[in-house]
């Protein structure tokens, strides 16, 4: 297979090379954040395991929250707006009380951000030698699933049709 040599990046000062363009969130959006995270996921010493404000999680959580930029703006916007002040400047049990109501009151953008920080918290290796799993993707090598009862599948299967045929 022949090696591709990507094309040169374009720079401003030859001596600078730019890896990512500027994260999309703000310095406070992103000090916000983290403190949200913190509170969805705590660090455990029990367990040994980080939070997701952990430095190397939350990198992690940023990147994935790169495609959904103006999603993550307006969560952090309106988190900021409940909040009337940057949410990482309030007292812990203010945050905690803004977490909830954010939780309660903007549903489909705190979904966006827990589901973002549950899958980035669940890659991380940490994390997983805490569960026991061994560290590694779930593909190509798979994981064993237990054979279950196929059966319970049959009121599914004798359900009407749901959709309608593509042309």
């Amino acid at each position: 297979m022949p090696t591709v040599i990507p094309p040169a990046i374009p720079t401003v000062n030859p001596s600078v090379i730019p890896l990512l363009p500027a994260h999309p969130l703000s310095v406070d959006d992103q000090r916000s954040l983290r403190c949200l995270v913190a509170l969805m996921i705590p660090a455990s010493a029990q367990h040994a395991v980080p939070g997701a404000d952990d430095a190397l999680i939350f990198a992690d959580i940023l990147a994935s929250l790169r495609p959904h930029a103006s999603l993550a703006r307006d969560a952090m916007a309106q988190l900021q707006a409940l909040s009337g002040a940057c949410f990482a400047d309030l007292a812990a049990a203010q945050q905690s009380a803004l977490a909830q109501r954010f939780r309660s009151e903007r549903r489909s953008l705190a979904t966006l951000l827990v589901s973002v920080t549950v899958q980035c918290y669940y890659r991380d290796d940490r994390v997983m030698r805490s569960l026991d799993m061994e560290v590694r993707p779930p593909f190509p090598k798979g994981f064993e699933v237990e054979q279950g009862d196929w059966s319970l599948l049959d009121p599914v299967r004798k359900r009407a049709k749901m959709y309608r045929d593509a042309p």
